[in-house]
């Protein structure tokens, strides 16, 4: 008897959704889990509408990055004279416009994430943070196709590789982490204030020029703390020091500042995100 009340009893995997006033931030980081497919999923379609019904496809990521490294080496490296520190300065450039590109990349998909995806937010309920999230798998995939394609100059040009190339994932998930961060806030604002989406270009166009990506901070000593106050900097420093095998200064100072800054930037992000989260679908 007992092992046939053993076998009809139901079997379920499962999980009950229990919908409770003023819990909801109990089970939301539980529900982000829960929804990890669904993440994967809106990456993973952001990847094929990119490469797939973009006329230039691929060449369209590699495009960018070879024009900007010209005009850079032409203003910073031929213009101005910026000294390279024994460094080919094209190489300089290619490292910075690397990390510069994955930043921008990633800030741009995840501050105009929500507004693209109104018609998913205003019907369905999921985490919205799910969807900043999912944006920034175009950079990393956009980042892994420069870098193969910089990586045989970097290795005819450059002064060699060193241990220091292993550390490059970290500051990979430092970019993630800044582009997060600071995508939380213009994908908010955006929902809010739509002229955010015609700020967030204009933030990218002269981002390039108050970051270090045509030159050297360690040839400006007097200078470095601050240009460590912009937390790309740092990412920018951290990127060119793992490629070019330390023969650029990895200012570590500055390095703990773009780490606070970063901190400060994605927790404030987060906190503002959430606060206004529950509106996004009405505003939308």
């Amino acid at each position: 008897m007992s092992a046939l009340s053993e076998s009809t009893k139901p079997v379920s995997n499962q999980h009950e959704l229990i919908i409770e006033a003023g819990k909801s931030e109990k089970h939301y980081y539980l529900d982000l889990w829960r929804y990890r497919e669904l993440l994967g999923f809106l990456a993973w379609r952001d990847i094929m509408v990119r490469y797939k019904q973009a006329a230039l496809g691929i060449a369209w990521a590699v495009i960018q990055p070879v024009i900007q490294v010209a005009l850079l080496t032409f203003v910073f490296g031929k213009l101005a004279g910026m000294p390279d520190g024994g460094v080919p300065y094209p190489l300089i450039v290619i490292c910075g416009t690397l990390a510069w590109q994955f930043f921008a990349t990633a800030f741009t998909g995840a501050g105009q994430s929500l507004v693209n995806n109104t018609n998913l937010i205003s019907k369905v309920y999921f985490p919205r943070l799910v969807v900043p999230m999912a944006a920034l798998g175009v950079a990393l995939v956009d980042f892994g196709i420069t870098l193969a394609l910089a990586f045989p100059i970097i290795l005819w040009l450059g002064p060699g590789l060193g241990w220091q190339l292993a550390l490059l994932p970290l500051f990979v998930l430092l970019g993630l982490l800044i582009s997060l961060g600071t995508g939380l806030w213009i994908a908010a604002l955006t929902v809010r204030f739509r002229d955010f989406k015609f700020i967030t270009p204009f933030l990218v166009q002269i981002g390039v020029f108050i970051t270090p990506v045509g030159f050297r901070t360690d040839i400006l000593p007097k200078w470095q703390n601050l240009l460590a106050l912009n937390p790309l900097a740092g990412l920018v420093d951290g990127v060119r020091w793992s490629l070019l095998g330390g023969h650029t200064q990895l200012y570590l100072p500055g390095l703990w500042l773009s780490l606070i800054t970063t901190a400060i930037l994605l927790f404030s992000g987060l906190w503002y995100f959430r606060r206004v989260e529950r509106q996004f679908a009405d505003i939308i």
